[in-house]
């Protein structure tokens, strides 16, 4: 599970932002166009440019180019991914981290008495 860390560190790190994560949240109802976006949040093209860039290279959004206009959609893939990956992540399982922890505390604690 070491590579998935990493891999979903990038993921959450570009959901880290509030502008980022509300055009998640309006590209969870359907594709869009990159002008509704902008008539919905207050940016600049560019600025919206710029997370749309961030939201690609991670695979969370799919970008068209439709004319002279980008189509953004959530990456249905990724998205699933995120959901089965936190909740892996936030339950306990046989082979959770934290067992090792326990042992490595527990040894410690044993071999200072």
């Amino acid at each position: 599970m070491e590579n998935k860390y990493a891999d979903f560190a990038l993921l959450f790190k570009a959901l880290s932002d509030e502008t980022r994560l509300k055009i998640i949240d309006m590209l969870s109802c359907g594709e869009l166009c990159a002008c509704d976006i902008l008539k919905h949040l207050n940016i600049t093209q560019p600025t919206l440019s710029y997370h749309m860039k961030m939201l690609s290279e991670c695979g969370m959004v799919n970008a068209d180019r439709q004319g002279a206009w980008m189509h953004y959609t959530l990456n249905e893939v990724t998205t699933k991914s995120i959901s089965e990956f936190w909740q892996l992540l936030s339950s306990s399982k046989e082979n959770c981290i934290c067992h090792s922890c326990y042992e490595l505390q527990e040894n410690n604690c044993k071999s200072e008495t």
